[in-house]
């Protein structure tokens, strides 16, 4: 009887083997592409700038950086995202990659939202037309407003009043690329509406105001009458004890206002005579709505007024001013400080 010899099983063993080395050749291809990902990318300079378009999915992100060259490996990049569980958190916007950072770090910059940042300073006593000015010169920012009537502005924003004038708060607002002046507005109105709320559950006792919005009036005034934030609480008292005994404000600046482009750089007795809504020479009262943006000191100065029997004052020429407790006083503080500011 013949008996077949069969093979050994060494051939076996040699392609297992062989494949076991194939799989460590392979695993430690991957693991060094995979630790390329945390690896400073060198083509990238502070000056670097990736836009990720609304919508973009990760497919088109990786894409895209691919094609500007700044990560080498793109399906790696893609399986990071999927493995952090991140593919679908990449947030639109401007991004600038500083030299140094790895592809890793770029997901989760783009993860984070960590946008670009530009800003736009709102000033104390500017109009709400100045303010709107300011940001439309301002980077990045879609104009949508530039043919809105004034209505439109007050619906858009949501105002309880038939006029944006001071509606917003003086600060500075940061924004990313595709912000659009309505949002600046937006946000401007909203802090305002904050601030002024906070402001007014801390009132000091009863003032001669009806509601929160003839506050922020008399703050626009007193925020245009005033330089030194240590005479804000003096004038805020002025104003409000003439509220209260029924004497007209008789303030500059609201006169100024009411005059608009007819208003030439300095006041004339015809003006002063003006027969506008906002001359308090002639008005009873407060204007119908604030005159500029006023800021937080001005805001505060109007609901919690410094005590005193002071009913006057005038610009002493430097910035300041002189109060009168009566109307003689006053007259001799005008007289001496108009005839050493016309020396000057």
């Amino acid at each position: 009887m013949k008996f077949l010899i069969l093979p050994t099983e060494r051939p076996l063993l040699g392609v297992t083997i062989a494949g076991s080395i194939l799989l460590v050749v392979v695993s430690l291809g991957f693991l060094a592409g995979f630790r390329s990902l945390y690896l400073p990318i060198t083509c990238l300079d502070d000056e670097s700038i990736f836009e990720v378009s609304a919508g973009s999915s990760l497919n088109r992100v990786v894409n895209e950086l691919a094609a500007a060259g700044v990560i080498q490996r793109p399906q790696l990049f893609k399986l990071l995202a999927l493995w952090r569980g991140v593919d679908e958190q990449i947030k639109a916007g401007e991004y600038r990659f500083e030299s140094g950072i790895s592809p890793a770090g770029l997901l989760t910059k783009m993860v984070a939202g960590d946008t670009i940042q530009y800003r736009v300073t709102l000033v104390e006593g500017w109009t709400f037309r100045q303010a709107l000015q300011a940001i439309w010169r301002s980077e990045k920012i879609g104009a949508r407003l530039r043919s809105a009537s004034e209505r439109e502005l007050v619906a858009l924003l949501g105002i309880d009043s038939n006029s944006p004038e001071g509606q917003l708060f003086p600060d500075t607002y940061f924004y990313s690329m595709g912000t659009t002046d309505i949002d600046i507005l937006r946000r401007a109105h909203n802090r305002l509406q904050q601030m002024l709320a906070s402001a007014w559950e801390s009132r000091l006792g009863a003032l001669p105001y009806d509601n929160a919005y003839e506050a922020l009036i008399l703050a626009s005034i007193i925020e245009k009458e005033s330089a030194l934030g240590s005479e804000r609480g003096y004038i805020a008292g002025v104003f409000i004890r003439r509220l209260e005994s029924g004497m007209r404000l008789q303030s500059d600046p609201t006169v100024i206002y009411g005059l608009g482009e007819n208003y030439t750089g300095d006041l004339s007795r015809a003006d002063l005579l003006a027969a506008t809504a906002y001359n308090t020479y002639r008005i009873e009262g407060l204007p119908p709505t604030p005159i500029a943006l006023a800021g937080m000191e001005s805001i505060s100065a109007s609901l919690n007024p410094l005590a005193s029997d002071y009913l006057y004052f005038v610009a002493r020429g430097d910035g300041s001013h002189e109060f009168s407790s009566n109307l003689a006083e006053h007259n001799d503080a005008v007289n001496r400080y108009q005839r050493q500011n016309s020396t000057q």
